[in-house]
């Protein structure tokens, strides 16, 4: 058989595998405790079998690009999650059911992400979001619906606090009335999510090259993170997963710094360190915020820090946490020294797939790896600073609106994949 031919049949196997991935009946997840939301180690996240590099697997095969095929395919076999962005009550709902009776009918746990909070990404390339406060607590209260008392996992407002209102510019929010209905409402989605039997809610907290621990911290309280199951990192972006892991520990602990002492929980939360270090800081294990890139090579001082002051804790006290890692197997690019704004989150050039996702970490803290983002898809209209139109990383083309699916985009992630990419067969 030659190589083309042999190509082609592993290709049509594959896109035969995919949709049967999706079909099958897979492992039935452990019992959690009750009154406990946390995601047993062997947990199973749902394949969509009509997934978008599930089409991808199937264009390219009928065009003639057959190791394409062969790598959409092995990657529509791995679990990504839902992102809820829009609708009616009603229509959200009906989403989410339909959802539901999918992932109970092969005994997995979707992911299902909320991203429909009044103002979001500052009116950028992913703007949106329901018309005010009321309509997207309704809108909320239908997801709950929606899930019932099928287990889920819910990724609460990607970017909601670590880009709050007042981030978005001096006349956004003058009077901070906006940013207490972000809290407001991202508390109340919290809240709501939580109340159903079955689902673990885990709300955003940016990713490691963005806002101090203790900045964070401050949010997530104000937010009422202490009453969901964690937080999620790294939702759409590039970082590392060491360096995420070593990142969301700290958050983790700053949270329990800030509420086991004497002091305002905001005064408490200001004195974590950070991961903002200059290379010239003394090793004192003081706060590091002088500067606005990150030295992971300095991170022994914060880690120094936290070993002084939260110490050791059991995993059981501490916030748990789950993490992005869709488009991390390469890192974070380092983008050329010619523009004014990289947009180094934007549409990253070069990068690959994560590692798999599992809810089996071997880390006490990190209850999962994810595909959050949907591989392929576009960050939005990316100009790195310059008049456009166009993004001069791809050739000076126009990138695809925030959302839309980009094969090349697909195909380079894919190719990239660090570990590689394998089958995620069903059991």
């Amino acid at each position: 058989m030659s190589r083309v031919a042999s190509l082609r049949r592993m290709a049509v196997l594959a896109c035969a595998a995919v949709t049967m991935a999706g079909l099958a009946p897979q492992a039935t997840a452990t019992p959690r405790p009750s009154g406990s939301h946390q995601l047993p180690h062997d947990t199973r996240f749902y394949v969509d079998p009509a997934g978008k590099a599930a089409k991808q697997a199937v264009a390219d095969l009928r065009a003639g690009r057959l190791a394409d095929a062969l790598n959409m395919a092995k990657l529509a076999s791995w679990p990504e999650s839902f992102w809820l962005t829009e609708g009616t009550p009603d229509q959200v709902r009906t989403k989410v059911e339909g959802i539901m009776r999918a992932a109970k009918a092969t005994r997995t746990v979707p992911v299902l992400v909320l991203y429909n909070v009044p103002g979001r990404d500052c009116s950028n390339y992913s703007s949106g979001g329901a018309a005010d406060a009321a309509a997207y607590d309704a809108w909320v209260k239908a997801v709950a619906r929606g899930i019932g008392s099928g287990k889920a996992l819910t990724v609460v407002e990607p970017d909601g606090l670590a880009l709050l209102p007042q981030d978005c510019g001096a006349d956004v929010d003058p009077d901070g009335t906006r940013t207490a209905e972000r809290f407001a409402s991202v508390k109340s989605a919290i809240e709501t999510l939580e109340q159903q039997p079955s689902t673990s809610v885990y709300v955003d907290g940016g990713t490691s090259n963005w806002q101090p621990p203790g900045v964070i911290t401050q949010r997530l309280l104000a937010a009422g993170v202490q009453k969901a199951q964690g937080i999620a990192l790294n939702v759409s972006n590039y970082q590392p997963t060491d360096q995420l892991n070593r990142y969301a520990t700290w958050v983790s602990q700053c949270i329990h710094y800030a509420t086991h002492g004497s002091g305002p929980v905001e005064s408490r939360a200001s004195e974590c360190a950070s991961q903002y270090y200059s290379a010239s800081a003394p090793n004192d294990g003081a706060p590091g915020n002088s500067v606005t890139f990150e030295d992971p090579a300095t991170w022994h001082w914060t880690d120094a820090w936290y070993d002084k002051n939260v110490g050791t804790v059991p995993a059981d006290r501490l916030t748990h946490y789950v993490l992005d890692t869709s488009r991390n197997g390469l890192g974070a690019w380092t983008a050329p020294d010619k523009y004014t704004d990289d947009e180094h989150w934007c549409n990253a050039p070069g990068r690959g797939v994560g590692v798999h996702p599992t809810a089996d970490t071997g880390l006490p803290l990190a209850d999962a790896y994810l595909y959050v983002k949907i591989i392929g898809e576009s960050d939005g209209t990316c100009h790195r600073g310059t008049p456009g139109p166009g993004d001069p990383e791809y050739g000076g083309g126009e990138d695809p609106p925030a959302g839309a699916w980009w094969p090349d985009f697909a195909h380079t992630l894919a190719r990239n994949a660090r570990p590689g990419l394998t089958w995620n067969l069903p059991h």
